[in-house]
């Protein structure tokens, strides 16, 4: 069913029209004045929109600051607001939402764990790129299951990787800090030694690295809490602490993964059984795929903690499942290509996590991406993908309204942002990007003012 008005200066009345047939006639006069309040009312909810946005633009925290606001309602296809939503920003953990995209497009239910193939007496197995073999949160390890009951040699075979251990544009001094481990095309327990500490004493994880070789226990009466680390250059491992302190300390410490002998030397140590290094498949060789975890089980850890290294593997993962080469390049290509050849504005994209500030992208990127999601999948798939009020990466905020954000936080240095969708009082389901750039005051003040505009409009539209 369709309005007309007549725009004829003589025409006395406004005609509604079904698709064949005139269904009612109403003077000119009050369609007029009904068509006047819906526009009052839009312009009204608009203004209050724009107010909210300034406010939050103009507050100490965002006032010197580079920032980039969008909001969209999907129902409608328009924006309700914009400011500077075609400008480029480093977006952080943002960029797992395309990331996020990126695997429900291309890895399907399950994870790839590897490549094998078996004769009489041997296995062979090549990685791609599954983070979560003995990865300790999952006891679900298929692969290792495998490996521990056969009894044939076992020969551990290099994959084409053409990725670096650290993506473009990472931190190097971060080389020993937990959200930083290396990427590779074979991981074992996240690529990070778990070092625990407590009252009753300490561990390490993998047994590898509990060795004098490796490990060293560093006492020290003016330390303060317990802290573990890693020497630069190799691994080498230690954990400080004062002796009686009843601090609890979980840490993980990236190692240096190395090349295939030193994951073939892990592996080993694991397995409790020789691992010998190959060159390829034998010749003839079926080669089949091992599948590890449903995706899900991957996916909502990495946006809910904003896990680099999921995300990091999960892009190397689309690549091996998709050709014989592993990388993360390859992948962008592909998806910048296909899926995302209609966005706004052409982003800069390196890498899976947004550890890099090379990565570059517009709040209505985001949006659109979001958008595309929230139209392809169910709410029911995709919404719990996200962090909410008072959990994960949004445990400190929206907590008075749990279940009514669902997004995607991103903090660097002078870096904070915040995208994804927003049900309002009223039933609305609204997309946001929220990005800023060098701010300097704590990223928390900055959080604090995107929260009450996203309260408002939830309270108001």
């Amino acid at each position: 069913m369709h309005t007309f008005i007549s725009p004829c200066a003589a025409s006395l009345h406004g005609v509604l029209y079904s698709d064949d047939e005139i269904v009612y006639e109403f003077p000119l006069l009050a369609s007029c004045c009904f068509a006047h309040l819906c526009l009052t009312n839009i312009n009204a909810q608009t203004k209050k929109i724009a107010g909210w946005a300034n406010d939050v633009l103009q507050s100490p925290a965002l006032k010197n600051a580079h920032a980039g606001i969008a909001l969209y309602d999907p129902s409608t296809g328009k924006f309700l607001y914009q400011y500077q939503s075609d400008k480029f920003f480093v977006p952080a953990s943002n960029t797992k939402i395309i990331t996020l995209f990126t695997a429900l497009q291309h890895l399907g239910d399950s994870l790839p764990a590897m490549r094998y193939a078996e004769n009489d007496t041997a296995i062979f197995i090549k990685g791609m790129g599954d983070p979560s073999f003995l990865y300790p949160d999952f006891t679900y390890q298929p692969v290792f299951d495998h490996l521990t009951k056969t009894t044939k040699r076992i020969y551990l075979l290099p994959a084409v990787n053409d990725n670096e251990r650290y993506g473009p544009g990472w931190g190097w001094g971060d080389y020993a800090d937990y959200y930083q481990p290396e990427r590779n095309e074979f991981p074992l327990y996240g690529n990070v030694a778990w070092i625990n500490y407590d009252k009753r004493g300490y561990s390490v994880a993998p047994s590898f690295y509990h060795h004098p070789d490796y490990f060293q226990l560093q006492p020290d009466a003016s330390a303060g809490s317990p802290v573990a680390g890693r020497d630069e250059r190799r691994n080498f491992f230690y954990l400080r602490y004062r002796p009686g302190d009843t601090a609890k300390l979980e840490g993980e410490v990236p190692y240096i993964t190395g090349q295939l002998k030193d994951i073939a030397a892990r592996l080993q140590d694991t397995l409790g059984k020789p691992v010998w290094t190959g060159v390829s498949f034998p010749a003839n060789a079926s080669i089949r795929t091992m599948y590890s975890l449903p995706a899900d089980t991957l996916l909502q850890p990495m946006m809910h903690r904003s896990d680099n290294f999921f995300a990091e593997q999960i892009l190397m993962m689309v690549a091996a499942k998709h050709w014989d080469t592993i990388s993360t390049h390859k992948t962008i290509n592909m998806m910048l290509n296909t899926s995302l050849k209609d966005l706004p504005d052409t982003p800069q994209w390196v890498d899976g996590s947004g550890l890099s500030r090379f990565d570059l992208f517009t709040p209505r990127d985001f949006v659109s991406v979001l958008e595309k999601m929230y139209k392809t999948y169910s709410r029911e798939k995709l919404f719990p993908l996200f962090a909410t009020g008072g959990k994960g990466t949004l445990r400190a905020y929206f907590r008075e309204h749990p279940g009514t954000v669902f997004a995607k936080t991103g903090t660097l240095n002078g870096v904070v942002a915040l995208s994804g969708y927003l049900l309002t009082e009223k039933g609305k389901t609204l997309i946001f990007s929220i990005l800023v750039n060098n701010h300097h005051t704590t990223s928390t003040n900055v959080r604090r003012e995107t929260e009450k505009f996203l309260m408002n409009v939830r309270a108001t539209y």
